[in-house]
């Protein structure tokens, strides 16, 4: 294919003058063949792409049908619940609106009071709440560096919403979810227009979080909203089911502890995850690097068994590869979402994955429709949006400080096979953006093969 091979060796020029490397496959997806390549067996951090590996595999091993449960367990007896106990099997997604369908339904069970504790099971992953290479940046509070737990709630991050009062007043100040964090301090609301100035100062108070507020915020602001991470998660769930349960007038005067993991009490009130197909469009389509992180250790709890550790879920991924032809040297696994310095693979293996997928009629479906769809939605939603490429490109996005990425597939038009395409870049510190267009020039160009015909009529 002339046209494709002069398409990556310009690709292959440009990240040479960016000072950069490159690992390139295009795969037809139904012959296997290799219509052209650059490197593509050279290994490279693939940074989000790192999520197609573990997507794959978890609609191989785990099934698009997968639910999380998370539950409270507990005896009943006249009205009250002795030591309940809150537990959670990895589930991505729980929220604290999960978490209040949960006590009201305890309540309509005819719980009126909760004696002894609220114990909080985490015993389905292992305490490592640092998912591998995310100690490379200790300091961060942002949200995608949360740690991850086997319960976890809002992504095991708080968020502070901050709504004006009357100016020279304190602002309102809110934490979601509740009960968890320690508040020191105000913001004032001032008049005038000044832009806003709220500082939120978090740090570690044992099993909890302490916020120091201060700062302004203008009395014609909206509301403003900050989300954080959590510092420990063991304790976070219970704590806002201890809020939660003050608000539903359900007693309590016991203290929240982490245990419960030989309990056989009856559950009182369950709650079930969308299935796993649903959750990962948070993967595909968004680049959720918590969601990634516990999918990533579930395989290792459905296949390896509790305490899920991540070493586990890195065997699990590592075999998976092997099964499907997909093992070579130079691969390395070591987290899911791909943050960071973690994980190294080429194309090659990227595109076997790729092609395995879509040739598995047990999650080829399924697998596709998490990835982004160029020109309209996810991560891709302003790339390809011309009108011959809209919706065509099927991929996943990866971005670090100096790398850049892209796999997926050219969809083609009837009567042909699409492509897989992988295209990894590292190296490039400054110069992403720039990376990202030489890549989306080498798709455009298997974009032009695939549907020349098309458009010339």
């Amino acid at each position: 294919m002339p046209a494709l091979k002069h398409a990556l060796d310009a690709l292959g020029a440009k990240v040479d003058e960016l000072g950069g490397t490159v690992t390139a496959s295009f795969v037809d997806v139904e012959t296997g063949d290799v219509l052209a390549s650059k490197h593509a067996k050279r290994a490279l951090n693939p940074a989000s792409n790192a999520k197609v590996l573990t997507a794959a595999t978890a609609l191989a091993k785990l099934h698009g049908s997968h639910r999380y449960v998370t539950a409270l367990y507990g005896k009943v007896k006249g009205g009250a619940a002795a030591n309940v106990v809150l537990r959670g099997s990895g589930d991505p997604s729980l929220t604290t609106a999960d978490l209040w369908e949960l006590v009201r339904d305890l309540k309509a069970a005819g719980v009126k009071r909760v004696e002894g504790n609220l114990l909080v099971d985490q015993r389905f992953f292992d305490e490592q709440f640092t998912p591998p290479a995310f100690e490379q940046q200790p300091n961060e509070w942002a949200s995608f560096r949360a740690p991850i737990s086997a319960l976890a709630v809002n992504g095991n991050t708080i968020t502070l919403t901050v709504r004006p009062g009357a100016a020279g007043s304190a602002a309102q100040a809110t934490f979601d979810p509740p009960g968890f964090v320690d508040v020191d301090g105000q913001v004032k609301t001032v008049d005038g227009a000044a832009a806003q100035n709220v500082i939120l100062t978090l740090s570690g108070k044992g099993s909890r979080l302490t916020a120091q507020l201060a700062g302004s915020i203008p009395e014609s602001s909206r509301a403003l909203s900050f989300t954080r991470r959590v510092e420990d998660p063991r304790l976070l769930g219970g704590y806002v089911v201890k809020a939660l349960l003050a608000e539903a007038q359900i007693a309590f005067a016991g203290e929240v502890k982490l245990g419960g993991e030989r309990s056989r009490a009856p559950a009182i009130a369950v709650h079930r995850s969308k299935p796993l197909s649903t959750l990962l469009y948070e993967l595909g389509k968004q680049s959720d690097n918590f969601y990634a992180e516990m999918v990533w250790k579930t395989l290792a709890l459905e296949e390896k068994g509790r305490p899920a550790k991540a070493g586990g879920a890195a065997e699990v991924v590592t075999q998976y590869l092997a099964e499907i032809g997909a093992a070579e040297e130079g691969t390395v696994v070591k987290n899911g979402s791909g943050l960071f310095d973690a994980n190294r693979v080429s194309a090659s293996v990227m595109t076997k994955v790729l092609r395995a997928a879509m040739r598995d009629g047990a999650i080829s479906s399924e697998f596709v429709a998490q990835l982004a769809v160029g020109g309209q939605d996810g991560t891709l939603r302003h790339r390809f949006r011309d009108t011959p490429s809209r919706g065509i490109v099927r991929a996943k996005t990866g971005t670090l400080e100096g790398a850049a990425s892209l796999s997926g597939y050219v969809m083609a038009p009837a009567g042909r096979s699409p492509v897989a395409f992988s295209i990894i870049i590292n190296g490039v510190p400054g110069k992403v953006s720039t990376a990202r267009a030489v890549m989306d020039k080498a798709v455009g160009a298997l974009i032009t093969h695939l549907w020349a015909e098309r458009a010339a009529k």
